[in-house]
């Protein structure tokens, strides 16, 4: 069934003539680029938009992806934080941020002679709350791999066969993800995340997310580990110093989330904000 929806991914992605792929080294991004390049040629281009919300290694490994097969890759530098409202981190921040990206991949686009601009949403996607796919509704921007129906799932398993180093990629969503709706994202807050997150990951921590919660004069820190990882982290000989070295970058307490790394779990505080309104 996949190799079908691969099948008619480069079908339809032929009929476009030409694209922009909205890149962010991603799974899905990255296969939507390769099969993009594999079908267009010089047809396509891959564009990645660069802020403080966008994790230094992130970018990093999203352009040795690109590099290592082939995928012609510009970065732009996005304005989402110059957007007061982007910065006070309603419910659909993610709406802004989409926003702004389309809003500079449209004209790009269009003085570059690309004929569409594609981004990477899957059908496993659907259902999902997913603010931005309302930005890229009003920039007509189209999504390939929903359209097919391809799941998560088959794009991982297609991203294995063609040799993709993201096929087993965690989830990689923005550092602003990691703040709780209604507290200000800040650029101290973000640097602190990205700090925490890429120690955790030099001690070989794979699945990782730091929320970041405001307290009076302080930040709390709620670090998700994949299911698989969690007890054998709590288990380490290391633990308490692991503790003190996040504390020492500014943290008032660090806790570990017992429930695990979940995606999106932010979100279930939605139904009580939109109850207090």
């Amino acid at each position: 069934m996949s190799a079908e929806k691969l099948q008619r991914l480069r079908d339809e992605l032929r009929g476009y003539g030409s694209c922009v792929v909205a890149y962010s080294g991603g799974v899905d991004s990255v296969f939507l680029s390769a099969v993009a390049r594999e079908v267009l040629g010089d047809r396509m281009i891959a564009v990645i938009a660069d802020s403080l919300s966008l994790p230094r290694r992130e970018l990093d490994e999203a352009l040795e992806v690109a590099r290592q097969f082939g995928i012609p890759v510009e970065t732009i530098r996005t304005a989402e934080f110059d957007n007061p409202v982007y910065l006070s981190n309603p419910t659909n921040r993610c709406y802004f941020c989409k926003h702004e990206l389309f809003h500079q991949l449209a004209p790009f686009a269009k003085s570059r002679g690309f004929a569409v601009v594609v981004y990477g949403e899957n059908a496993t996607d659907v259902g999902d709350y997913r603010p931005g796919a309302q930005a890229a509704d009003q920039f007509k921007v189209l999504a390939p791999l929903k359209k097919v129906g391809l799941t998560k799932r088959e794009i991982r398993e297609l991203s294995a066969a063609m040799g993709l180093p993201t096929s087993d990629k965690p989830e990689a969503a923005c550092l602003s993800s990691r703040v709780p709706y209604g507290e200000t994202v800040t650029p101290e807050k973000l640097n602190l995340i990205e700090t925490a997150e890429a120690y955790l990951k030099d001690l070989g921590c794979y699945d990782v997310r730091v929320r970041l919660h405001e307290l009076k004069g302080g930040f709390l820190a709620r670090v998700e580990l994949g299911n698989e990882e969690l007890v054998a982290f709590m288990a380490r000989p290391d633990r308490l110093q692991i503790h003190e070295k996040l504390r020492g970058l500014g943290l008032r307490f660090v806790t570990v989330d017992l429930g695990g790394y979940r995606r999106g779990s932010l979100n279930d505080v939605i139904p009580l904000l939109v109850g207090q309104r």
